[in-house]
């Protein structure tokens, strides 16, 4: 019962009271009023039931049990103060591992680069990189971050998801298709064409277009589906079909005359970067240098038309 009643802040003060010599100099050194110092003294001895100063009016003197209580009182403070200059220098400088779930095969998010921008400047943390279409579980997998791509994020009170940035995106296909295929000049032309589609969780996910208040939704009459985008990206790239990328990722194809945008006047929904994080606990520093790197390599690297 006495080890649950103790309580170590009182402890610590008790070894504060005798190392300043006077409740007087305690109250100016901790910022505690004197009533206070007392009271809890007295709850400290009454704990112990045994007294750990005799005091006076004009001096307070050790109890021999205070004496011996002493050095254990000091210790705890010391090492208190040792967890908290941990902690802080935790918090200035990024240490420690760092678990991320990331979307395998996704090239519109620059993997490599992020990491290796990471690694370069936070040389003291871990990186343990799980890639990964199943959706992790953040507390029970001990997750730091999970990094997503996605229009949406469905609820879920026990996450929070930080939006980092939004790409825009719509149809491309390789030169060397659009000359065997011909080039589809309205949405209803790509019933005739083969579509190179994302699958998530097991279903096709369908294209939706838009043009000012005009929409389009549906498949090419030939599908060839898959949960790896960077699959799709190298079957488009060979001249398999039309597969939904975005700009950012499929700008260096334009540069380098591979692909051609199909329907440009027509967009596909957006798509956002998200890390997603367990509860609304404070973040480590490691996770927040995480987070700013990604949103500093994906600004580096933005849309641009």
């Amino acid at each position: 019962m006495m080890a649950a009643a103790l309580q170590a802040n009182d402890l610590i003060l008790f070894a504060r009271i005798v190392d300043a010599g006077s409740f007087t100099r305690a109250s100016e050194l901790t910022g505690y009023p004197k009533a206070t110092l007392s009271r809890r003294l007295a709850r400290l001895e009454d704990t112990f039931g045994e007294r750990l100063i005799q005091r006076s009016t004009r001096r307070m003197t050790l109890t021999e049990f205070g004496e011996r209580m002493l050095e254990h009182a000091r210790r705890l403070g010391e090492e208190t103060e040792e967890a908290a200059a941990l902690a802080l220098n935790r918090q200035s400088e990024p240490k420690g591992t760092l678990r991320v779930s990331l979307p395998p095969g996704y090239r519109q998010l620059p993997v490599a680069e992020l990491v290796a921008r990471f690694a370069e400047r936070y040389p003291d943390v871990r990186l343990e990189l799980d890639l990964s279409a199943r959706r992790v579980d953040l507390v029970a997998e001990r997750f730091d971050v999970a990094v997503r791509a996605a229009a949406h994020l469905p609820d879920d009170s026990t996450l929070v998801a930080r939006c980092i940035t939004t790409q825009q995106a719509g149809l491309y296909a390789s030169r060397y298709y659009l000359e065997r295929h011909g080039t589809p000049d309205t949405p209803a032309a790509l019933l005739d064409h083969f579509g190179l589609v994302l699958t998530v969780r097991g279903a096709p996910q369908p294209w939706h277009l838009s043009r000012g208040s005009e929409q389009w939704n549906g498949f090419p009459r030939s599908v060839l589906a898959a949960n790896s985008l960077g699959l799709l990206q190298d079957l488009a790239a060979r001249g398999l079909g039309i597969v939904e990328l975005s700009h950012r990722y499929a700008r260096a194809g334009m540069e380098q005359r591979q692909l051609q945008h199909v329907l440009p006047d027509w967009r596909t929904p957006d798509v956002s970067i998200w890390c997603v994080t367990a509860g609304r606990r404070l973040l480590p520093k490691r996770t927040q240098a995480f987070i700013e790197t990604l949103r500093e390599v994906l600004v580096d690297g933005a849309d641009r038309r």
